[in-house]
């Protein structure tokens, strides 16, 4: 069985303990990132199985529909950027550990991280010492601020946990249903939307990004917010509306943000117009990139491989496909 490792940037997985599932397979890793569709075409068509790294890879109905040896697609989590019905009607089996239990580390603690460096404006006070020039403003105290999670999903609820250890009261928003399950865990929600994002010290979200949460986040939302606040998205770009970020920075409501994704990426050219906004603390999607979690979650697919090739295929999105 051929099988396609796409995006794997730093060639790190052949040096996780979890490779070692694909033991007589023939692999092959692709450190690269291709977009054009006839390049994939090209490059994937001897190809049995495809695993992904998240949704760097696109699998498109033009795609699907060039790749007749393509048997399975294996991946982790939620699946908005794979054309499922096309993958269907080519009997093309997708599986996706949707991983309802896992500890969220990586991400609550990246998370955290942007936090802190957004209210100590940390990378602007090291460029400041680094150019000679010593102390640059005054950044802000966490203990007795107020955060607002939107989300009450596994991730938000870590950075819970960090935020109280560090004296922040945390109020929460989200969908009836997410709100709902806070109040009934005994937490503060918000008594309304407009509220959550005109009144907290942090807004941060965590949601994640299907077809009927695109754009949650609307440039009106992003308005409500205070001057000296601060907006952190560390899910996905794709949950805020197109250019609303950029747009509020300029306007000054938020007064900051620190961000881990964007609309396109990778970001290959220098001086993006929201990736270095005077106003923003911005990391290339690194939230979920650490040794720990990336064998976490290629277990997961590689075992998925595993399971397909010996007739017992499991975490299947659409069964249908196989007959």
């Amino acid at each position: 069985m051929k099988v396609a490792v796409l995006d794997d940037w730093f060639d790190t997985l052949r040096h996780l303990p979890c490779f070692q599932h694909l033991d007589g397979f023939d692999v092959d890793v692709f450190t690269d990132h291709v977009t054009d569709t006839d390049a994939l075409v090209e490059r994937l068509k001897p190809y049995d199985a495809i695993t992904l790294f998240r949704e760097r890879t696109a699998i498109t109905a033009e795609l699907v529909a060039q790749l007749p040896n393509l048997k399975l697609i294996s991946q982790r989590s939620v699946y908005p950027h794979i054309d499922v019905e096309a993958c269907t009607n080519h009997g093309v089996l997708v599986c996706s550990n949707l991983h309802g239990s896992t500890p969220p580390y990586a991400a609550a603690e990246h998370t955290w991280a942007l936090i802190m460096a957004g209210m100590r404006d940390l990378p602007a006070q090291m460029s400041s010492l680094q150019k000679g020039q010593w102390q640059i403003g005054v950044g802000k105290t966490l203990h007795g601020r107020t955060l607002g999670l939107y989300g009450y999903g596994r991730i938000a609820k870590q950075v819970a946990i960090y935020a109280k250890a560090f004296g922040l009261k945390v109020v929460w928003w989200g969908s009836e249903d997410g709100r709902a399950r806070a109040k009934a865990d005994g937490e503060t929600v918000a008594s309304n939307r407009h509220g959550f994002f005109a009144d907290l010290d942090v807004v941060s979200v965590h949601v994640r990004m299907k077809p009927e949460t695109k754009g949650l986040i609307t440039k009106e939302d992003l308005a409500a917010m205070r001057q000296d606040a601060l907006f952190v998205n560390t899910s996905r770009a794709g949950l805020i509306e197109k250019d609303a970020l950029l747009s509020a920075l300029n306007h000054g409501r938020p007064g900051k943000a620190a961000i881990d994704v964007f609309d396109q990426e990778p970001i290959t050219w220098a001086d993006d117009a929201l990736a270095c906004h005077k106003n923003i603390i911005a990391t290339p999607h690194i939230g979920f990139v650490t040794e720990d979690e990336l064998e976490l979650q290629f277990s997961d697919i590689f075992e998925q491989v595993v399971a397909f090739h010996q007739g017992a295929p499991k975490h299947m999105i659409n069964p249908e496909a196989l007959g």
